[in-house]
């Protein structure tokens, strides 16, 4: 079975994406996978430095970055999951900048171990006031994951698609 790593930029601790996530995870933990979820709005996480300190420093630090923050967690997480969840409500055409942040400084891992250490599985769990068809926002990930060579297992685009959620993360194993 999978390590399944969340990082949830949602705003509201118990709002829509929150819904989301919990029957994300009640379908993966069904399928016995492992879950772990970062509720990035509680975190302290700087954001990159553009310093490229993560390039100089020894390779496969468990701490890639120059930055001691709780970004450390996430690192360690991430080292070791199968299956990376972006988690967010869409503002302004785009993840929030919570995760973001937190995406950005993924790069120190990529820097410090090349494209190969980052390769993931992903999923995009993101919800939002406009109607999916309207919305570019998982075009515009695809992109990015394909240039990372990260394979995406599915998406689930809007509020209240709970039992979609659960559906993707049972199809996870």
């Amino acid at each position: 079975m999978k390590k399944i790593l969340i990082l949830n930029g949602a705003g509201k601790k118990n709002g829509n994406t929150a819904e989301l996530i919990k029957a994300f995870t009640e379908g993966a933990e069904s399928a016995g996978n492992t879950v772990t979820e970062f509720y990035l709005q509680t975190m302290s996480i700087h954001g990159c430095l553009d310093c490229h300190g993560c390039a100089r420093k020894e390779k496969g630090v468990p701490h890639p970055c120059v930055q001691r923050d709780d970004m450390d967690q996430i690192y360690e997480a991430f080292a070791a999951c199968d299956v990376l969840v972006f988690a967010s409500p869409v503002y302004w055409f785009e993840i929030t900048g919570t995760l973001k942040t937190a995406v950005d400084r993924l790069y120190a891992v990529q820097s410090n171990l090349g494209f190969e250490a980052c390769n993931r599985e992903t999923v995009l769990l993101l919800t939002s006031g406009a109607p999916a068809e309207q919305n570019v926002l998982p075009i515009q990930w695809y992109g990015i994951f394909e240039q990372l060579g990260w394979k995406s297992l599915g998406m689930v685009l809007g509020t209240g698609k709970t039992e979609e959620a659960r559906k993707l993360g049972a199809s996870i194993f």
